[in-house]
């Protein structure tokens, strides 16, 4: 396989902290829009929540097919990654203003689906790029690249998502909080592509593409894989649920800003602990240390009702804590393994973003309905039997996929990596 060197334009060192704003801003175009999304079309247009949980999982379904072709797309635009990045930025940033800042002028659920298209059709692009730039760039740095990469990245997604998780909160002086959010981040795509961009010309031309049949050849690769799908699912359901959980079950409605801020600074202040202990002790026990703390900390919130806020203010720390581990070590280890079996990685790194999001979106297509049928809904009483229900999906559902990830990374021999 042939890799064709660029030239940096400063040649100095890489710049990881324009790696740590790109990771910032992607991850806000992530996870806090299965957070807010959906219930901000529920509470302003009435949408149904299980069509809404339709929409989201058909959208994944794109994705099946989708996100392996935009990883040979992006392998295929390795020398032009510049233009490429700047031209996927403007229409995340476009369609993110179409979603919260524009009246549908269709109906909202077809509006609804079609900026979600173009919001996760970019946000697929970026992200396959972005890892795959990080694989070689990894290469370049002293020691554990790979890691040190990591911690400075997932560091940086952590606190995107902190900001994006909260700031519609946060602006709701302006009256119209997610249109602010969406201009908002908008202009962040612009400053974080400004950031990025001397990284992407500097390195990661590609001359010979790899398919990514050859990533799901690797046994190792596809064993984690299966362990990230496994394992981001508790989150993927915690996350969907999440603002009814505040809302109806603790009875707390205007806390969740602070406790998904709570929940996310866990997760980024922790991020650079995991890392370290990692190298010191291994991917493999610490990982798994982590997860143990995420079904302890699902359990106890299984017990929370009306009024426990301060309880569930310290299972936020706890399961954030942990999230920081997930979303630092796993991605850390399989752009190792890329680093092997496929050195560009953008088809590996296809197939990772796709696993990402297949969990939320099975989530959102699992949960969602069955929160409707038991007759829960948002922003009124709800009867016992249906917040039991509410109960069981933000905690109880998690512990159990959890235990299932613990028990796929426990049989994973990681020293071959």
């Amino acid at each position: 396989m042939t890799l064709v060197a660029g030239t940096h334009e400063a040649a100095g060192a890489p710049r990881l902290w324009a790696f740590a704003l790109f990771g910032a801003l992607l991850s806000a175009a992530g996870l806090p829009l299965y957070i807010h999304a959906p219930k901000f079309y529920v509470d302003t247009y009435g949408v149904s929540l299980t069509a809404l949980g339709a929409v989201l999982f058909a959208l994944r379904l794109l994705d099946f097919v989708q996100d392996p072709l935009l990883g040979k797309l992006s392998n295929a635009l390795a020398r032009h990654r510049a233009a490429a990045v700047a031209t996927a930025l403007a229409v995340i940033g476009g369609a993110m203003v179409g979603l919260f800042a524009v009246t549908p002028p269709i109906a909202p659920l077809w509006w609804f689906a079609a900026m979600l298209t173009l919001v996760f059709s970019a946000f697929s692009f970026l992200t396959i790029t972005f890892y795959a730039q990080g694989v070689t760039t990894a290469g370049e740095l002293p020691g554990s690249g790979h890691l040190m990469l990591a911690r400075w990245r997932e560091a940086g997604a952590l606190l995107g998502v902190c900001v994006a998780a909260v700031a519609p909160v946060a602006l709701g002086f302006t009256g119209a909080p997610f249109a602010a959010f969406a201009v908002g981040f908008a202009l962040c795509a612009l400053l974080a592509g400004l950031a990025m961009r001397p990284e992407w010309s500097a390195r990661g031309a590609v001359a010979d593409p790899v398919s990514f049949r050859v990533v799901l050849a690797d046994p190792m690769a596809r064993r984690l894989l299966l362990i990230a799908l496994v394992n981001a699912a508790p989150v993927a359901v915690s996350s969907t649920v999440f603002l009814f959980f505040v809302e109806s079950r603790l009875g707390a409605p205007g806390m969740e800003g602070p406790l998904l801020l709570l929940f996310f600074a866990a997760a980024a202040a922790s991020a650079p602990f995991w890392t370290r202990a990692a190298e010191r002790w291994g991917a493999k026990p610490v990982l798994l240390a982590a997860m143990v703390l995420a079904v302890v900390s699902f359990v106890g919130a299984m017990a929370l009702g009306t009024g426990d806020v301060a309880w569930f203010a310290l299972i936020c720390l706890a399961s954030g804590a942990t999230a920081g581990a997930d979303l630092t070590l796993l991605p850390a280890l399989f752009a190792t393994r890329m680093a092997r079996v496929a050195p560009q990685a953008g088809e590996g790194f296809g197939l990772w973003s796709f696993v990402s999001k297949a969990s939320l979106a099975v989530a959102a297509v699992a949960l969602l309905p069955i929160l409707e049928a038991s007759g829960f809904a948002a922003g009124t009483e709800n009867s016992e039997a249906a917040l039991s229900v509410l109960s069981w999906t933000y905690a109880g559902v998690p512990c159990v996929l959890k235990l299932v990830a613990i028990g796929l990374l426990a049989r994973t021999e990681l020293r071959e990596l």
